[in-house]
């Protein structure tokens, strides 16, 4: 069985998508007889990795990496010269049309994974008009396909609320071994000038405008000396806040893991996730978080790991991280670290997906060895 991934959501430098795809050819090629190709844009035209093909594609400004291909036919091209059994479709633009196109012409299922809030992504951008030629877009690209898996509730209830029926919910997960609580370290603390009573806040990921990024740092301004933020990615603004640091770079997942388990907890003010990896990637680290009461986070996190603002503002968030810290965030730490362990490891996400793979080829269920259980925390 050859299986294809292809999608423009893949940058050099991580994204939780690339995140995603890593770690399921990792994990099918350790537990299956399955071959796994990737096909995204690049820089050349050829194999990038063993698994990884490249078209040229026209770099985007501002994105960190991301490329947008403008014509269809090379990846149609692309697609044929690989003839996969099954293709997996990552993103609603171009490459989402390819796949159906190429699937119904090679003969192959064709999976969308339907990881974006498109039409609220146009809302924010473009107004509240441009919403409905949005919503008009997903329902007859998605409506194409053999399957959409999406990574929320949320999101199946979106598509299936505009017409597109064929839906299944499939969570993504965390790597349980990498973002560990044992990572914990002093050092972040002494890097940052800051006292073992100073409480450590953090946020890593992208600057959008669907993070609220301004209210976040905001928020740390009302909140005062007793605690410190630290936002992580590229492009990040300049501190607001003298409790505010920043660093504007992308950094490796092992880095992250480490930051994440030596801070007291994930602040995250988007209002927008359609799933929320960094929440997961925190709680495995063993801290509590501070979250939006919108989009998937809800479904990620329970009373016992985060408290949920009432919106993204300022004081709304401030609020809720003040209300985190009046619990006993240790305890609550400890039972991130369970509840995800129990919940959202990548294994039992893509045992699941394993056996979806195998339905749409019209193939019986395999069993599949089961890794050896973690250490907790």
């Amino acid at each position: 069985m050859h299986l294809c991934d292809i999608t423009m959501f893949y940058a050099p430098h991580g994204g939780g998508v690339r995140r995603y795809l890593g770690a399921k050819h990792d994990w099918l090629e350790r537990h299956t007889d399955i071959r796994h190709t990737l096909l995204t844009p690049g820089d050349a035209c050829g194999w990038a990795a063993e698994h990884r093909y490249t078209l040229k594609a026209f770099p985007l400004p501002f994105s960190d990496g991301y490329r947008f291909p403008l014509r269809i036919r090379p990846w149609l091209d692309a697609l044929h010269m690989l003839h996969p059994n099954l293709i997996e479709a990552g993103d609603p633009y171009r490459l989402g049309w390819a796949a159906v196109t190429a699937g119904q012409t090679l003969g192959a299922p064709v999976i969308a994974f339907y990881h974006s809030d498109f039409p609220r992504l146009v809302s924010a951008r473009f107004g509240q008009g441009a919403e409905h030629f949005a919503q008009q877009y997903v329902r007859r690209l998605y409506s194409r396909f053999d399957l959409v898996l999406t990574p929320s509730k949320v999101m199946q209830a979106q598509l299936q609320a505009l017409g597109v029926a064929r839906t299944r919910v499939q969570p993504l997960g965390v790597d349980l071994e990498l973002f560990h609580p044992r990572l914990r370290s002093p050092e972040l603390r002494r890097t940052l000038g800051l006292s073992g009573k100073t409480r450590l806040l953090v946020f890593a990921g992208r600057n959008a405008r669907e993070k609220h990024i301004g209210p976040l740092m905001d928020a740390a301004g009302l909140l005062g000396k007793d605690y410190h933020l630290l936002l992580v990615g590229p492009d990040m603004p300049r501190a607001a806040h003298p409790n505010v640091s920043v660093f504007s770079r992308y950094i490796e997942a092992k880095e992250l893991a480490v930051w994440l388990a030596s801070s007291d907890a994930l602040v995250h003010a988007g209002d927008m996730e359609t799933f929320g990896l960094i929440a997961l990637e925190a709680m495995a680290c063993g801290i509590p978080l501070v979250g939006v009461d919108a989009g998937a986070m809800p479904e990620l996190v329970s009373p016992l790991t985060a408290v949920l603002a009432t919106k993204a503002t300022p004081a709304a968030l401030a609020e809720a991280i003040a209300a985190l810290f009046q619990r006993d965030t240790r305890k609550m730490g400890w039972w991130a670290r369970k509840w995800v362990e129990t919940r959202w490891g990548w294994e039992r996400s893509f045992r699941d997906l394993h056996a979806v793979y195998l339905e749409m080829l019209g193939l019986p269920s395999l069993p599949v060895p089961t890794e050896p259980c973690l250490a907790t925390a």
